[in-house]
């Protein structure tokens, strides 16, 4: 029998299906961040040499949530990601941010974006090319209709200690380190510019693939050029005042110690556009 002929008797019963998401919540506590973690999702990436990177991004997706709801609706995180012929970049990524907070009528919202990105490198003698992996993180919020981006590169370096350079016969402790910027920029700003920045202050860069010469060169050039972590944050800290294009930035480097059982770590932050006290005698 067609749906159409069918007796109203015959006819399935409508279900009414609560929204408890929605309810009242009495307890009167907002909750400054409720959404999903970890959910992996394809983007596409510019890079500077004018090409494209499809790569795979790890998202975490959150909302504020007023004091009288119980809670959000979940599945809305994830229609956001898979919106039919939507393809996710780093340009779309603050339209998603508003649409977010748009279709999960909040006041604020916060999205971070982290994914592997590729830089071809060729080696310092030999010139032989191969990969190096970055990670970086997009992190978006929006507050008040304002949205702001902040672009986190992590960038794995060499670095040699002077103190075990200068109090040694022959020989030095290096080790690999990893130096973490994080930028709030007021123009664009490529990955690369950041990992050029990080690299060029480091004791020596990190390559995929070297030669016996390659490794001959990059062994002396850590050793003639000695750095503390606290050298490090400083001096790339130094740069980015330097950069008009950066609004605000943290810089972490964390050392892991070749001779400790412990890393040396140092950080620096520093927003151009807070107001600095007033420093005028009373």
């Amino acid at each position: 029998m067609k749906p159409s002929m069918m007796s109203p008797a015959a006819m399935p019963a409508v279900i009414h299906i609560p929204d408890v998401q929605s309810s009242a919540d009495t307890r009167r506590l907002a909750i400054n961040k409720v959404g999903i973690k970890d959910i992996r999702h394809p983007i596409k990436v510019r890079d500077r040499s004018g090409g494209e990177q499809h790569t795979i991004a790890t998202f975490n997706m959150y909302v504020n949530l007023p004091h009288n709801f119980k809670g959000t609706h979940m599945s809305r995180f994830v229609e956001i990601l898979n919106v039919p012929g939507r393809e996710i970049s780093v340009d779309s990524f603050k339209d998603m941010l508003t649409e977010m907070t748009g279709r999960l009528e909040a006041e604020a919202g916060h999205i971070e974006m982290t994914f592997m990105y590729f830089v071809t490198k060729a080696a310092p003698v030999s010139a032989v090319q191969s990969l190096m992996d970055y990670e970086v993180t997009f992190i978006g919020e929006i507050r008040d209709s304002q949205p702001t981006m902040n672009v986190k590169v992590v960038v794995p370096v060499t670095s040699l200690c002077p103190c075990s350079k200068k109090i040694s016969r022959y020989g030095a402790h290096n080790q690999r380190s990893h130096v973490t910027v994080n930028v709030r920029a007021q123009d664009f700003i490529w990955i690369e510019d950041i990992i050029d920045l990080v690299e060029k202050e480091a004791s020596c860069e990190l390559y995929g693939l070297l030669k016996r010469p390659d490794e001959k060169h990059v062994t002396e050039r850590a050793y003639d050029n000695p750095k503390f972590v606290e050298d490090m944050v400083r001096d790339i800290a130094a740069k980015l005042n330097q950069d008009d294009r950066v609004a605000a930035y943290a810089v972490e480097s964390e050392n892991f110690e070749s001779i400790h059982n412990h890393s040396a770590y140092a950080m620096i932050e520093h927003d151009k556009e807070a107001k600095l006290p007033n420093l005028e005698p009373v």
